[in-house]
């Protein structure tokens, strides 16, 4: 059983109300069983709802409460990204998941990369810190 952002699979859960869908990860992936999230959602934002980045540091920082995720309005949305990505874990738990297919550049989901003013920073998303820090093997897509 394998984790996988919701929009890959084209659940539309992104930010602007679309999906991501990769035909290429669900071709590889056909065989195994797919438990799709949306950490965001998870996390009690509604869709679509404003773009948000993370300012001060990655995914890592937020978690450790040295870095903030806000809109682009402005609202701080840090509790919600740290909720979406402890329910995430959870159900990985829960499952006994211990790998997950996540939606890179995301400030979420991304991995190695996200999004920051426009400019592709180095970093993690807030979920993917987390599960990354439980064991979770993140292959970014």
């Amino acid at each position: 059983m394998i984790l996988i952002s919701g929009c890959l699979v084209g659940l539309d859960c992104r930010y602007d109300g679309t999906s991501e869908k990769d035909e290429q990860v669900l071709e590889s992936l056909k065989s195994t069983p797919l438990v799709p999230v949306c950490p965001e959602q998870l996390g009690g934002l509604s869709t679509p709802r404003a773009r948000a980045e993370i300012v001060g540091g990655d995914g890592h920082d937020v978690l450790a409460r040295r870095a903030r995720v806000l809109d682009e309005t402005g609202r701080d949305v840090t509790i919600s990204f740290i909720k979406g990505a402890a329910e995430t874990l959870k159900l990985t738990q829960l499952l006994g998941i211990k790998e997950a297919y996540l939606k890179g550049k995301s400030p979420s989901c991304g991995s190695g990369t996200i999004w920051r003013r426009g400019q592709l920073v180095q970093g993690d998303g807030v979920c993917t810190a987390l599960l990354s820090k439980n064991g979770i093997r993140i292959t970014c897509v």
